[in-house]
């Protein structure tokens, strides 16, 4: 990645995917340009192409037609390992449902990447990101011995240990309450200033994607509006 190049640029990407009906347009003719840091939430209807569009700018769905690129590689130039080398260390996401491994303890769900990654302070970091998002206390719990606000506070853990260059985060609050969806929204956007990252936020909560620095809207698969 040289200075000129932005962490995410989206050119005309269509995608099309299969159905017992026959194929179905997902995404069409999708533009977008992400700055370093920049705060970009994405807004629109169910079934606009929200969660898609980050599938497929994270790299873990090919689109159909156009090009993706992450900090200047082209994806579609690299082999599923390759993109995942890509990713590794710049690129997390943190999704609706958590996703956190059941049989692993909070500090081993956030020390596990880092491991991956090869970093020699993999434990040491995920007792001081859990302490970060209030959970200091709670490093030996298994997911199911931690409260849904709980377990997202780990899943942002975990993400943002590794300091990445762009965050996704897919309905970050969607299975959360109202308090425990303000406290993570906090602490999201608090965390990400501090690590700098960039910041793809797909979010039905206006209040949310209010604290991105652009809205983009989407119905039926493209983009309609920005603001």
């Amino acid at each position: 990645m040289t200075d000129a190049d932005p962490p995410l640029r989206l050119d005309n990407v269509a995608l099309t995917l299969p159905s017992a009906a026959g194929p179905v347009e997902i995404l069409k003719g999708v533009s977008l340009t992400v700055a370093a840091g920049e705060r970009v939430a994405i807004v629109g209807a169910s079934g606009s192409g929200k969660s898609s569009l980050i599938a497929v700018a994270a790299g873990l769905e090919r689109p159909t037609a156009g090009a993706v690129a992450l900090f200047g590689q082209d994806l579609a130039r690299l082999n599923e390992d390759q993109r995942a080398r890509l990713r590794r260390g710049r690129v997390s996401l943190v999704f609706q449902a958590f996703h956190l491994l059941p049989n692993m303890t909070a500090e081993e769900n956030v020390s596990a990447p880092l491991e991956i990654a090869g970093a020699s302070d993999a434990a040491p970091a995920a007792r001081e990101w859990l302490d970060r998002v209030g959970l200091g206390a709670r490093l030996r719990h298994y997911p199911h011995q931690l409260s849904g606000g709980e377990q997202q506070r780990v899943a942002l853990a975990r993400a943002l240990a590794a300091r990445p260059a762009l965050l996704f985060a897919d309905e970050p609050t969607g299975n959360l309450d109202a308090e425990n969806a303000a406290i993570v929204s906090d602490m999201m956007f608090a965390l990400i200033a501090e690590v700098g990252a960039a910041l793809v936020l797909v979010t039905h909560e206006a209040s949310l994607a209010a604290r991105a620095d652009r809205r983009v809207s989407m119905a039926g698969g493209r983009i309609v509006g920005a603001v």
